[in-house]
């Protein structure tokens, strides 16, 4: 199963992955492939890859979970960021159809970070 090693730099990123996912499919791949954030701090999406909207995004993310005031920061310091990406969701599943994503006009699939920096691995299967 093909998997993508992913290096974030910033605590909450963005990153448009939808080229690094595709170059994993085969030529013949049909059916649908999903991507898979192998991490509880990260999590995929699918939407516009513009550079303000992915700053939004985290802009929101941050607004919406407090950064401190959490239990399970006792153990780790880092309960936002499990909060956040459970709000993202961890996987995506995308149609494919002769080797290519079949994502519309303006669809991009995106890793969320949101306990960075780090190195994340996604897995990325087609069935």
């Amino acid at each position: 199963m093909p998997s993508l090693t992913i290096e974030t730099d910033s605590r909450t990123e963005c990153l448009d992955i939808t080229d690094r996912v595709a170059a994993t499919l085969p030529d013949d791949a049909s059916g649908v492939c999903t991507i898979f954030s192998q991490h509880t701090t990260m999590g995929v999406v699918v939407n516009e890859a513009e550079s303000r909207l992915l700053d939004d995004l985290g802009a929101a993310l941050d607004d919406l979970v407090a950064d401190d005031g959490w239990q399970h920061d006792q153990i780790d310091d880092n309960a936002d960021s499990h909060v956040r990406a459970m709000l993202v969701g961890e996987s995506v599943t995308v149609p494919v159809a002769d080797g290519e994503l079949q994502l519309g006009r303006w669809q991009s699939i995106l890793a969320v970070e949101c306990d960075g920096p780090r190195s994340r691995t996604l897995t990325v299967r087609v069935h």
